[in-house]
C-alpha cells in the first residue's frame, strides 16, 4: 500500500520483522445473500452536497463540521452531480500536487486568498459513480479496482441519488464471522514519517503515492498516524490561521507533523480476526488501526484493505 522511499532508519527496521509477508489474496467461503446485494441497502440516501460556486472553504467546513471525507458537488436546482471534492484534493491544494498551483502561481501562496475560489476550481470532475441497482460485490470491486474511497449513486439522468462509501461496505464484514485474520490482510511494506518532518513532505508523499495516512514513528516508537483528514481539519477548524503571520501557505507546510498528531490512538494485534478489526473501527470511528506485536509496529489495516479482502472471489 505505502511504497515511498524510507524515511527514517528506525521505521524501516521496525516494518521489516521476519514472518510478516504478504500473504496473498483472501477468499471468504461464504457470500453476502444475494438479496441484499443491492448497492441502496447500505447506502446513504439523503447526501449533503454542495454547488460548484461554493467556496473551496465553504467545502472544508461542511466536510469538517459533518465529519465526511468526500463531498459531491451538484448543481443547486437540479442536483446533477458536477465533480466531487475530497480531503485529498484539498492537501493537494496546500502543497501535495498540480492543485497546489491554484495557491502558489495564482495567488503568490496567499492561501487565504486561494481557499476563497469556487471549489469548482479543484473538484474531481471525472467521478466514478453507480446506479442504484448495483450488487454490493460490484461496489466493492469498483472501490478496489478505481481506489477510490467513495461512490455517488446517480440514476440515468445523472441525478444523484445517494451514496456508498467503504466504510459501508466494510459494515458488510460484521454480519458474517470470518476466520480470516488481520495479519493475513494487512500491510506490512509501510512508511513511516517523524514527529518533526514538515506537514509539506507528508501531504507531498501522500499525494504522490495516492494514499490517506502515514504512520508517525520516533525512536521505532509509533507517535501516531497523519492522515489526510487531519490536514484539512486543521483549515475547517480554523486552528491554522492561528499560525499564520503572513498569509503564506509555506508557513503551515513548515509546522512539524506532530502539530496534527492526536495522542488518542487505537491499535489492534495481527491475531484478531477481521470481524473484530471492522468493529473496532466502526466503534473508535478510524479509517485504519495500526497492528501492534510485542510493542512494535508491525502493520497497518484500514477500511479499504478490508473491502478488498471482501471483493475477493
Amino acid at each position: 500500500m505505502h511504497r515511498e522511499n524510507r524515511i527514517t532508519k528506525g521505521g524501516d527496521r521496525l516494518l521489516k520483522m521476519p514472518g510478516k509477508l504478504d500473504r496473498g489474496p483472501v477468499s471468504f467461503e461464504s457470500r453476502i445473500a444475494e438479496r441484499e446485494g443491492e448497492v441502496m441497502a447500505i447506502a446513504t440516501r439523503t447526501v449533503v452536497s454542495i454547488p460548484p460556486t461554493s467556496s473551496i472553504m465553504g467545502a472544508i467546513e461542511k466536510m469538517t463540521g459533518c465529519g465526511f471525507r468526500r463531498l459531491p458537488v451538484t448543481d443547486a436546482g437540479t442536483r446533477q452531480l458536477r465533480g466531487i471534492v475530497t480531503a485529498g484534493d484539498i492537501i493537494d491544494l496546500m502543497g501535495g500536487g498540480s492543485r497546489y498551483n491554484l495557491v502558489q502561481k495564482k495567488h503568490a501562496g496567499n492561501l487565504l486568498a486561494a481557499i476563497n475560489e469556487s471549489v469548482r476550481e479543484i473538484m474531481t470532475t471525472q467521478v466514478v459513480t453507480v446506479s442504484g441497482d448495483a450488487r454490493i460485490q460490484a461496489v466493492a470491486d469498483l472501490i478496489v479496482g478505481k481506489k477510490v474511497g467513495g461512490l455517488p449513486i446517480v440514476n440515468g439522468e445523472g441525478i444523484l441519488e445517494g451514496i456508498v462509501t467503504e466504510r459501508d461496505v466494510m459494515k458488510v464484514l460484521t454480519s458474517e464471522k470470518r476466520s480470516t485474520t488481520v495479519e493475513e490482510v494487512m500491510s506490512t511494506a509501510l512508511t513511516v514519517t517523524s514527529p518533526e518532518s514538515p506537514i509539506g513532505a507528508a501531504t507531498r508523499q501522500m499525494i504522490g503515492n495516492r494514499f490517506r495516512r502515514l504512520p508517525v514513528v520516533k525512536d521505532d516508537v509509533l507517535f501516531g498516524i497523519i492522515t489526510a483528514t487531519d490536514v484539512m481539519k486543521y483549515l475547517g477548524t480554523g486552528a491554522v490561521f492561528e499560525k499564520l503571520v503572513t498569509g503564506n501557505v509555506a508557513e503551515v507546510m513548515a509546522l512539524p507533523v506532530r502539530t496534527l498528531v492526536s495522542g488518542d490512538l487505537s491499535t489492534i494485534s495481527p491475531d484478531r480476526s477481521l470481524n473484530e478489526a471492522a468493529r473496532e473501527m466502526l466503534q473508535k470511528n478510524v479509517g485504519s488501526l495500526p497492528v501492534i506485536e510485542d510493542a512494535r509496529l508491525v502493520g497497518l489495516i484500514t477500511e479499504f484493505d478490508l473491502v478488498k479482502a471482501f471483493s475477493r472471489r
